[in-house]
């Protein structure tokens, strides 16, 4: 099953993302190979598990945040709530914000291809992404509500399919069908 598949690196070759150039390192060094879903709850820092301390990454939202304000997506702003302080980070760069919902959207309706196979696989995983991070509506919301509804009927039926009947068609997409298998868990 596709929650049972085991991470295997096919290159250590450097990304020049500290965080991600940290994942290759930590997925490289791991013996045995571990399975997608233990590997999301390792690296998205949201579990504790005191046997594999070494392989998880720490302060993930906080590091992910300050990199998007390094490249000029998001901003830092501390907010006052009654007692307390907290920073938060808007989208400071709604050009980037755009040319991604700009992407979906033209992907469920002007370039539909129907067949989650012969999408380009950056854009299936950003919908399952946008999905699994409950983003997926807004994406969508500025349409007009004819082309709001086909683009979320179409995303809802991508969704609704099986993801191990879909990963173990092995058309190069099988992490992603992984990847929602284990957000859907």
């Amino acid at each position: 099953p596709a929650l049972s598949f085991q991470v295997l690196l096919k290159s250590d070759t450097p990304t020049g993302d500290v965080l991600l150039d940290e994942t290759l390192r930590h997925i490289k060094a791991t013996e045995p190979a571990e399975t997608v879903q233990t590997w999301i709850e390792l690296l998205t820092g949201e579990t504790w598990n005191p046997f594999k301390l070494q392989y998880q990454l720490r302060n993930v939202r906080e590091r992910i945040a300050k990199a998007l304000v390094e490249k000029g997506i998001l901003t830092t702003e501390k907010q006052n709530f009654l007692l307390f302080d907290m920073t938060t980070h808007p989208v400071s760069n709604a050009t980037e914000k755009q040319r991604l919902v700009k992407k979906l959207q033209e992907s469920m309706l002007e370039r539909w291809v129907n067949n989650p196979h012969r999408m380009d696989r950056r854009t299936l995983a950003l919908l399952v992404l946008a999905h699994s991070s409950d983003v997926l509506e807004n994406v969508f919301a500025s349409l007009a509500d004819d082309k709001y509804n086909v683009a979320m009927n179409r995303t809802k039926d991508l969704l609704d399919m099986d993801p191990e009947v879909e990963a173990a068609k092995g058309t190069g997409s099988e992490m992603i069908w992984a990847v929602l298998a284990a957000f859907n868990k």
